[in-house]
């Protein structure tokens, strides 16, 4: 019986906050992926959990791709994630 809950497609880092020139968007974030530059385009639409110390859980969805050459995508989270997370890895299934 081997039926595993989720399937992890990758893991990632959050970067920083996604910032324009005056604004900046707590409820975006940009993700560092561990994985082949090449597969970092299959990633969009995937579902993106965080987990802080607390116990709290903060899901999201990967929006789009950043930067092929760093292997970087935008997530948006709901609820925002706190800006301690920051630095933490999250799991993209």
């Amino acid at each position: 019986m081997d039926t595993p809950s989720h399937h992890l497609k990758a893991i990632g880092v959050i970067v920083s906050y996604r910032r324009g020139c005056a604004k900046q968007y707590n409820d975006h974030v940009l993700v560092r992926v561990f994985t082949d530059r090449k597969r970092v385009g299959l990633l969009v639409g995937a579902k993106a959990i965080a987990r802080d110390g607390y116990g709290n859980v903060y899901r999201g969805r990967v929006l789009k791709v950043h930067s092929y050459r760093n292997s970087i995508v935008i997530v948006k989270f709901k609820p925002n994630i706190p800006g301690q997370l920051l630095g933490a890895s999250i799991e993209l299934l």
